[in-house]
C-alpha cells in the first residue's frame, strides 16, 4: 500500500523522514495482549500522524509513566509511539537593568529601565522580611520613557502576619522597555522596597477541567484540611480553585499529597499559596486560584488553609484544572487499533524516538480520541490491591495486653483511625501495633496526618498557699499517656500578659514524683482584640494522666482560664480486607517489648495510595492480661509498690498459717 503522509511541519523534517524514524524505532518485540488488563479502541480514518487526548480513565488504568502502554495495529503489530505531555515554560524573573524611587507626598513612584526584549507579564516587589502592608498598584509602560501607556491600576499587592501575602502584579504581556509603577501611600505609610523583579511571560499549555470532590473536612488548630478526591491517579494537575462566598479574607493555602518514606505515610508539601478577596479602595480584588503544575500519583490531594485566630472559610465547593496528555503514533494504513494499559510487570518501551520528540510533537496529526476502556476478555475483573498479600507471618499475642475489633463494612483498601484508648497504651513510635485475624497477621501501613483531635481537660484550681501570687492549675486528661501535643484554653480576664508554664510530675523507678516541664508560652490579651484561643505547643509527650498550667502574677490579680482542651495528631493504619473472610479482625498494643513490624507491603505502596479507601471503625477495648496485671495497670508511682509490698506480707502470712496447721512431726 502506498504511504500518503499527512504531516505539515514548518521544519524541514519530511514524512519519509517520519515513516523511516516509527518503522525503524528500536526492536519491536512480540507480546501477549491478555497479560495486559485494559484496553481501548481506536478507529483510525487514514494513515499519517495521529495524536491522541490520553483520558483520565486510561491514565488511572495505566503506570504513573505510562511504560505500559502499547498500541497494536489491526494486524496485532506493536506500533511505536511518543508520549508528550506539553507542560508551560516556568516563569523567569529578571533583575531590571536600572531602578530609580522616588517618594512623592501620597504614592510611591518606581520606574524601571528593564532591558530586556522578553516580552514580560507582570511584576514582583520585594520588601523586608518584618514589614506588613496593604497597597493599591498602578502600572504604566512605553517605549521611550516619555510617552506612557496605562497596563493596569488598582492591582493589589499586601503581605500579612498569618503568612498571606501577594507581592506581585501582573499585566498583559508585552514587550516594554520601560515600566513606571505607582503605589498608592494615601492610607498608609510608604513601603521601603527593596527591588523590582520582571516577570517573563510562561509559554501556555493545554488544560483540561478536572472534576473533584471534597471527600473529607477537618478543622483543628486553626486550620481547615480538606482531602481532595481527584477521581483517579496519576494526573497533572494544573492549579485548584477554592469557591467560598466570605466577602473579605486573606489566606496561607499548602497543597501537600500522602508520600512513603521509611516509617510509613507523610504529608509531603507540594507547593504554597494565598488565596484572598479583598477591597482596597472600594474596588474587591480576587484571587482563588493555586498554581500545582505536578503529577499526583496517588488519587487523593490534601489542600491546607491556614486560618490564624479567624473563622474557617465557607467553602462552598473545589475545582480543579489538569493538563493533557498526548499519545502520538503513526498509522501506516486505516483500521481499528487497540491500545493496551495495565500491566505493572512489563518493560518499559525503547523506540529511538527521543531524537525527533521536538518535530514529532509540533508536527500536524489527526487529533483521535480512543473509546471507553474495556477489561480484556481473557483478563479477570481489575483489582488495583491484588499484589498485597493478605496476610503475614503468624503472630503470638500471648505478650501484648490489649486489642480492639476492627469492624470493615467492604473488602478491599481500608484505613483506620488509632482513637485515644489504643494512642495512649501502645508505644510511643506505634511499634507494637498488629492487625491480626485469626492467628496471622494483615500487614499495614502507618499514616501519620495532619488532622489533630481534640480531647476535654478538666480543670481544677491547684494554687499553692505558701505562694499567693502563683496561679496553677490542675488538668486531668480522660486517660494517661493520650499524646497531647497542644492544649487550649479560653480566657475571662480583659487585660493581662503572662509568662505560662506546662508541666506534669511523673515517678522515677524508686516511686518518687519529680516535675517534668513540657512546654511554655507567653499569653497577652489587650482591650478590644477579637477572642481568641491560648495555646501551648507541647515540646515532649506528656506521661501521666494530670498536667499543671501555672504562671506568676505578680502584683496583677489572678486571671481567669476556661474551656482546656487538648490535641494529639490523628495517626491512620491503611490495609487490605480479604472479600471472602469471616473471620474477625482485631488491632492488638500495649507490648512494650514488640520490635517495629517489617511488611512487604512497602513495595506496592503505590497501590495502596492510588486506591479507594473505606474507612473502617475500631470496637471496645479488650484487657489481654492477666487479673494481678489489670490492677497494676492502674497504680503507678509508689502506690505500685505499697501493692507489692501489702502482697508479699499477705504470702508471708499465710505461709506462716499453713506452717502452724500442719501437723507436727512425732
Amino acid at each position: 500500500m502506498k504511504f500518503r503522509s499527512r504531516v505539515r511541519s514548518s521544519s524541514k523534517l519530511t514524512a519519509g523522514l517520519l515513516l523511516a524514524a516509527f518503522l525503524f524505532a528500536g526492536s519491536l518485540r512480540a507480546l501477549t495482549p491478555n497479560e495486559w488488563r485494559f484496553s481501548q479502541a481506536i478507529d483510525v480514518p487514514a494513515n499519517g500522524l495521529i495524536r491522541l487526548n490520553l483520558a483520565v480513565e486510561t491514565l488511572d488504568a495505566a503506570c504513573s509513566d505510562l511504560g505500559d502502554v502499547r498500541i497494536l495495529d489491526s494486524a496485532g503489530h506493536e506500533v511505536p509511539y511518543l508520549i508528550d505531555r506539553p507542560m508551560p515554560r516556568g516563569e523567569s524573573a529578571l533583575r531590571s537593568q536600572e531602578l530609580r524611587t522616588a517618594l512623592e507626598p501620597a504614592a510611591t513612584r518606581i520606574t524601571l529601565t528593564t532591558g530586556t526584549k522578553a516580552s514580560l507579564k507582570g511584576v514582583t516587589f520585594e520588601t523586608p522580611p518584618d514589614i506588613e502592608f496593604i497597597k493599591a498598584v498602578r502600572v504604566e509602560s512605553s517605549h521611550d520613557g516619555a510617552q506612557w501607556r496605562q497596563l493596569a491600576s488598582d492591582k493589589l499587592i499586601f503581605k500579612m502576619a498569618g503568612g498571606a501575602a501577594n507581592p506581585s502584579v501582573s499585566f498583559p504581556e508585552g514587550i516594554w522597555e520601560f515600566l513606571r509603577l505607582t503605589i498608592d501611600d494615601s492610607r498608609t505609610a510608604a513601603v521601603p522596597f527593596t527591588g523590582v523583579l520582571l516577570q517573563v511571560a510562561e509559554t501556555n499549555a493545554p488544560v483540561e477541567p478536572l472534576p473533584v470532590t471534597i471527600k473529607t473536612r477537618d478543622e483543628s488548630l486553626g486550620v481547615t484540611r480538606l482531602a481532595i478526591d481527584l477521581g483517579a491517579a496519576n494526573l497533572t494537575v494544573a492549579s485548584l480553585r477554592i469557591k467560598t462566598s466570605d466577602p473579605l479574607f486573606a489566606r496561607p493555602v499548602t497543597i501537600a499529597v500522602p508520600e512513603l518514606t521509611d516509617d510509613g505515610l507523610h504529608e509531603q508539601t507540594l507547593c504554597t499559596g494565598s488565596v484572598y478577596r479583598m477591597d482596597v479602595s472600594g474596588k474587591v480584588e480576587s484571587h482563588l486560584e493555586i498554581p500545582i503544575d505536578a503529577q499526583i500519583r496517588g488519587r487523593q490531594m490534601i489542600v491546607l488553609i491556614d486560618n490564624g485566630d479567624s473563622p474557617p472559610l465557607v467553602i462552598n465547593a473545589v475545582d480543579a484544572d489538569r493538563r493533557v496528555t498526548h499519545l502520538v503514533f503513526l498509522a501506516r494504513e486505516p483500521g481499528r487499533y487497540q491500545m493496551l494499559s495495565g500491566n505493572n510487570q512489563c518493560p518499559v518501551p525503547r523506540y529511538d524516538l527521543s531524537e525527533l520528540g521536538d518535530q514529532l510533537k509540533s508536527a500536524s496529526a489527526v487529533e483521535l480520541r480512543p473509546a471507553s476502556l474495556t477489561t480484556s476478555r481473557d483478563y479477570k475483573s481489575p483489582d488495583s490491591l491484588a499484589a498485597l498479600p493478605l496476610t503475614g507471618a503468624t503472630i503470638d499475642v500471648a505478650a501484648w495486653k490489649f486489642r480492639k475489633p476492627i469492624q470493615v463494612s467492604k473488602p478491599g483498601a481500608q484505613q483506620i483511625e488509632l482513637d485515644p484508648d489504643v494512642l495512649a497504651r501502645a508505644a510511643r513510635d506505634q511499634r507494637d501495633l498488629r492487625i491480626v485475624t485469626e492467628d496471622r497477621q494483615l500487614p499495614f501501613l502507618l499514616e501519620r496526618t495532619s488532622i489533630s483531635r481534640s480531647v476535654p481537660l478538666t480543670p481544677t484550681l491547684a494554687n499553692d498557699p505558701k505562694k499567693p501570687t502563683l496561679s496553677r492549675w490542675s488538668l486531668k486528661l480522660p486517660q494517661a499517656g493520650v499524646p497531647i501535643a497542644r492544649i487550649t484554653c479560653a480566657a475571662g480576664s480583659a487585660l493581662f500578659r503572662r509568662e505560662m508554664r506546662l508541666s506534669e510530675e511523673v515517678a522515677d523507678e524508686r516511686g518518687d514524683t519529680f516535675p517534668r516541664e513540657l512546654g511554655r508560652a507567653t499569653w497577652k490579651k489587650v482591650p478590644g482584640e477579637a477572642t481568641r484561643e491560648f495555646a501551648i505547643q507541647l515540646d515532649v509527650a506528656p506521661q501521666s494522666g494530670t498536667l499543671f498550667l501555672e504562671t506568676e502574677n505578680g502584683d496583677n490579680p489572678p486571671i481567669d482560664l476556661h474551656d482546656f482542651r487538648g490535641y494529639y495528631p490523628v495517626t491512620r493504619l491503611v490495609f487490605k480486607a480479604a472479600s471472602d473472610s469471616t473471620q474477625p479482625v482485631w488491632i492488638y498494643y500495649g507490648n512494650p517489648d514488640a520490635a517495629l513490624p517489617r511488611y512487604d507491603v512497602n513495595l506496592i505502596a503505590d497501590q495502596l495510595l492510588r486506591a479507594d479507601r473505606a474507612s473502617a471503625t475500631l470496637g471496645a477495648q479488650e484487657n489481654m492480661g492477666s487479673k494481678t496485671e489489670r490492677i497494676t495497670q492502674t497504680l503507678s508511682g509508689s502506690a505500685r509498690y505499697i501493692f507489692w509490698g501489702v502482697l508479699g506480707v499477705v504470702v508471708v502470712a499465710l505461709l506462716l498459717l499453713i506452717s502452724r496447721l500442719l501437723p507436727k512431726a512425732q
